[in-house]
Formats: C-alpha cells, structure tokens, sequence
C-alpha cells in the first residue's frame, strides 16, 4: 500500500458516518469575515501595492504599455545582465530593448544551469496590495516555478489595473488552486537566530516589478 492510499483509506474511515446529505463545507463555513480592509480608489489600491512591495524590499517602476519594452531594457542593462530567461508565452516585444542573449525555458534545464541566467523576466497571475504580494500561477506568460526561484535577479511585469487586488480573498477568487502558485512577497530572505538577515537564499535576491498602466505615470525606485 503507498502512503497515497493510507492517506486516502484514513480520510474515508473520518468520513464513513457523515451522512450525505450533510450541508457541503463550502456552505457550511461562515464567510463573513471583511474582503477588503476599508473602500480605496483604483487608484488608492495601485499605489499601496506600490507601497508595500517597497516595504518589503521590492523595486518598483511604472510605466505604459508603450515604454514597458524600454523600461526592462534600462533594468537589464542597469543590472549588467548579458542572459535573460522568458517564458514562452510572454509578449515577445518586451525584450525589444535589450540585446541580451535570450535563454529558452527548457524543461531539462538543470538547477545549475539556471543560476547562470542573469534575469528571468515573468508576468503574474495577480497582486495582491493588502500584503504586497505576486501570485505566479504558472501559466505561459509566468513559465515554470524553477525558473523564478533560481535566478538571483527576477523581473515581474504586473498589468494595472486588471490584475492587481486589494485583498487575499478577492486574490482566492481569480486564482485556480489545483495550479501551482508561488505566493512572492518581496525578494527571497530569511534570518538565523541572532536575526541576521540574509536575502537570496531560497529564491532571487533582487526582485524588481514594473506596474504597467496605459496611463502616463513616473516611475517610482523604492
């Protein structure tokens, strides 16, 4: 027997008397705890995503649609980053200003292979302004989790206003959960008993993000 089954066998022993007509769990539960914590503006919202993506030690740009190829060529160059790695899927025209080498996403790439990628530059799923958080749920603008947890340098491109989010539960709601989702917020760190803080050990050490609106916006370096 694997530990597939035993889990499973254990799991329908607990419910062998639940009677089946029982209220379904989703109803069952209260949900009336708040979504959102006070009314903000589109607007309102954009900027605390800002804001606490910053406290947690994010870059954060903003730019159009328009400038979004430029913008991650300043950011590649700045970084001195000669490989660049891209999903598949990502539009193609947001390395139009850059002449790094493109790095394919290739699924036997090795660990080892990926930490000498420079840049890795994704799309998201959604974020999150409450906690400053980038849901990456591996669709094909996003690519494979690996990709964005082995190289030291991560470039997320985050679409405003239709993907950010004020709360978690509104996040829940656009998200699939039989997907793999990685939960970001801010650059891999951690801290040893004396609290020492040591950044890009589980993940990368910088992680920049570019709010792109179709409105003309300055850009913000937190």
């Amino acid at each position: 027997m694997s530990s597939r089954e035993r889990v499973l066998g254990r799991v329908r022993r607990a419910l062998a008397d639940v009677p089946h007509d029982e209220t379904p769990y989703e109803q069952a539960v209260p949900r009336e705890y708040l979504r959102e914590h006070g009314g903000r503006s589109v607007e309102e919202t954009v900027d605390l995503l800002a804001e606490n993506l910053a406290d947690y030690r994010a870059v954060v740009h903003r730019c159009t649609s328009g400038e979004l190829a430029a913008q991650i060529g300043r950011l590649l160059t700045a970084r001195g980053s000669k490989t660049v790695l891209v999903p598949p899927g990502a539009d193609a025209q947001w390395l139009a200003g850059t002449d790094a080498e493109r790095v394919p996403d290739r699924a036997e790439s090795t660990p080892h292979e990926l930490d000498q990628v420079d840049s890795v530059v994704t799309g998201c799923a959604v974020a999150i302004a409450e906690t400053g958080t980038i849901v990456l749920d591996g669709s094909p603008d996003q690519g494979r989790r690996r990709i964005t947890l082995v190289p030291d340098h991560h470039i997320c491109v985050v679409r405003v206003p239709e993907q950010v989010v004020s709360s978690v539960p509104q996040a829940l709601e656009r998200l699939d959960p039989v997907r793999p989702l990685t939960w970001i917020s801010g650059p891999s760190a951690t801290s040893d008993i004396e609290l020492d803080r040591v950044e890009g050990v589980h993940g990368p050490r910088t992680l920049e993000v570019v709010l792109v609106s179709d409105q003309p916006s300055a850009d913000v370096n937190s």
